[in-house]
């Protein structure tokens, strides 16, 4: 492994016991909270990062859940929360490592970035010797990942936006593509993951990892806790360390084309979709207007597609992001929105559609506000 921060893993040759937290010994069918060390604070203090592991009576494969490696992003924090104290079933076989954050330093500071000015989600693997965000980032590759034979990484959308749930992996990786796709996601969006973050690195080193894309930052959403909560059980209903079946999504859509429209012009926008929903080539996204209500020009769809996630901030300059879309095959839309409309208003998918554009003051073309 090369010494450069966030240099991708080689695969371990062994995992090391998941029921060894240094002194504390974690035996079947217990539970118990530890901690790792990750790093020192300016006055000198250590600091530690929470883990909850949680052991089965059997064996089985160890699963890492993970929220907060952007420290701002605590709507996985939540759910694993939920995860811990809503005890929302049993687990069997097998060893669930829970890490509510991963970015103490960040976290502590409401800020996505680490003291140093870097991206954790860049930094992965991590070096012994590197930068700030280097060392926790390869504390917690040791301490945690070499421990697992699977991953789940629990994220939002950036600060000023929200996404819809998707999920995001290697779709290549026919290991990864198999983990990814037993969550029961209706969109999966294909990728690798970019250079040094923790997934990719995870992948390199043998560990199938993806991420849950949901919501925006500095938020708990309620549907979107329940979104996530029911994807791990489905995965690890998938691996048998819980009863039950897998979740299967009433659509799944796998793609690997997405494109953020951006303002052409500077201007408040008046917004016409919402996330989750389908947009078909032409049809207007936003509208750019002064602040008198005078019109600049309607930013519309370039194709069709699934509004992945949004701007939540309505005063843009131009360049700035407005709607994020994502492109499945041709044909594809037409089936899903068959099995959208005969969607019951209180599924879980409409109330995330519902919520996750609460913020948002959405208006027909034409100026009437949808309600």
């Amino acid at each position: 492994m090369s010494g450069a921060d966030g240099v991708d893993a080689e695969a371990p040759a062994s995992r090391p016991d998941p029921g060894e937290w240094g002194e504390v010994s974690i035996g079947a069918g217990e539970r118990r909270a530890v901690s790792i060390t990750v790093s020192e604070s300016y006055s000198g203090a250590t600091i530690r990062t929470p883990v909850y592991v949680w052991r089965g009576m059997a064996d089985g494969p160890t699963v890492f859940v993970s929220a907060a490696v952007h420290g701002d992003e605590i709507n996985g924090t939540g759910a694993i929360r939920e995860l811990i104290t809503g005890e929302p079933f049993e687990l069997i076989r097998g060893t669930l490592l829970m890490l509510p954050v991963v970015n103490m330093l960040g976290f502590e500071r409401h800020s996505r970035y680490m003291p140093d000015r870097r991206d954790l989600n860049r930094c992965f693997p991590g070096t012994e010797h590197g930068s700030l965000s280097s060392r926790l980032a390869r504390a917690f590759f040791d301490q945690v990942v070499r421990r697992c034979d699977y991953g789940i990484d629990l994220h939002t959308a950036a600060v000023r936006r929200t996404n819809f749930p998707n999920v995001r992996a290697d779709m290549d990786d026919a290991s990864v593509a198999e983990w990814a796709r037993a969550f029961g996601a209706e969109i999966l969006v294909a990728g690798k993951g970019p250079r040094g973050s923790l997934r990719r690195s995870a992948c390199k080193a043998g560990v199938p990892t993806f991420i849950l894309e949901a919501g925006e930052v500095w938020r708990v959403e309620p549907a979107v806790v329940e979104y996530a909560v029911e994807g791990v059980r489905s995965c690890l209903a998938h691996l048998g360390m819980i009863a039950g079946e897998s979740r299967r999504p009433a659509y799944r859509v796998e793609m690997d084309t997405t494109r953020w429209v951006r303002a052409m012009h500077g201007g408040f926008l008046q917004f016409h979709t919402s996330p989750g929903e389908l947009v078909e080539k032409g049809q207007p996204i936003a509208t750019s207007a002064s602040l008198t209500g005078q019109e600049h020009d309607v930013i519309v769809a370039p194709r069709d597609g699934i509004v992945l996630g949004m701007t939540t901030m309505p005063s843009v300059a131009p360049g700035d992001p407005v709607c994020h879309l994502a492109f499945p095959k041709r044909g594809v839309l037409r089936r899903v929105g068959e099995v959208v409309e005969a969607m019951a208003d209180d599924s879980l998918h409409e109330r995330l559609k519902e919520d996750l554009s609460r913020g948002i003051l959405v208006s027909e073309p034409n100026g009437e506000s949808e309600g």
